[in-house]
């Protein structure tokens, strides 16, 4: 088996090849919409999604053509929700992937439509006639999708990250936001994986879901230790950000050191999910290397 990162250089050349073909190309009309879509996606990014969605393809043997679609599908969603979380009624941001923003790049208007579009090309892809064998299942990855997405998904934490500025959450609120609003969709990309080939039993499904969920938790509070310790060089947006616009954390609820703890018993459980799995060592190694990405 190949080392993981050669492993993940071939899983996000397969991804951006993917993507780079599925985004249609700026020369077609209207093209500045064309253009703004392609400058959020594409050149940037961990992909830590995707990479989640063909770790856990793995796990039942799926075809990797099928796991480009998902892989791309969820990536989609993330990348809309970015462009549209940088926005001035939003987060308010300038710099993403270590570029301006797309509004900055391009006007508020087109980053507003470029979301919306890259939301629906997500669901187009995923809903091609023909992905799956069994219909059934390739429904199901639509409904995990839209759930995952939705209000109550990313869009609903969301929205209760911007009604608690100036708040101070306690650990039940902030882990309820962050389950949606990262959590969701990172969960949604462990599951889409798992259905893109064989089937697996319903407790196998279960422990894959638990994991996914964990890991969503996990990414969120790495990401908070990191805008509280990281420059925004390194990060590629905005470092510091959060505090700045006293938002609730973990680091600011649990202060670092704890919250350095929270993300290794987060990473124990997770591993521990997955543990009686076959072919579950790249979910293995993703959840570690989502821990140690910068600490």
């Amino acid at each position: 088996m190949p080392d993981f990162q050669a492993w993940t250089t071939r899983i996000l050349k397969r991804t951006e090849t993917a993507l780079e073909s599925l985004l249609p190309t700026a020369t077609i009309a209207p093209e500045r919409l064309h253009a703004a879509m392609r400058y959020a996606v594409l050149g940037g990014g961990k992909r830590v999604r995707p990479l989640l969605v063909h770790a856990a393809g793995e796990v039942c043997s799926a075809p990797p053509e099928n796991l480009d679609t998902a892989a791309c599908a969820v990536e989609l969603i993330h990348a809309y929700s970015l462009v549209h979380d940088d926005m001035p009624c939003m987060d308010d941001d300038v710099l993403r992937r270590g570029k301006p923003t797309v509004h900055v790049q391009y006007d508020e208007a087109t980053a507003l439509l470029a979301g919306d579009a890259l939301q629906t090309l997500a669901f187009r892809a995923l809903s091609r006639a023909g992905l799956l064998a069994d219909p059934a299942a390739q429904v199901a990855m639509v409904h995990d999708l839209a759930q995952a997405a939705g209000s109550r998904g990313m869009a609903g934490g969301q929205a209760i990250d911007l009604a608690s500025v100036g708040r101070q959450l306690d650990r039940s609120e902030l882990e309820f936001m962050h389950i949606h609003k990262t959590g969701a969709l990172i969960r949604c990309a462990v599951v889409l994986g798992a259905r893109c080939g064989s089937a697996l039993a319903a407790a196998d499904i279960e422990h894959l879901d638990r994991f996914g969920k964990l890991v969503g938790l996990l990414f969120q509070v790495v990401d908070d230790i990191l805008d509280a310790e990281g420059d925004t060089a390194t990060l590629g947006k905005t470092a510091g950000k959060d505090a700045a616009h006293d938002k609730p954390t973990y680091v600011s609820l649990l202060g670092l050191a704890r919250s350095r703890a929270y993300a290794g018993e987060l990473l124990d459980q997770a591993l521990g999910e997955i543990e009686p799995l076959p072919a579950s060592q790249r979910l293995a190694e993703l959840a570690r290397f989502i821990v140690h990405r910068h600490f």
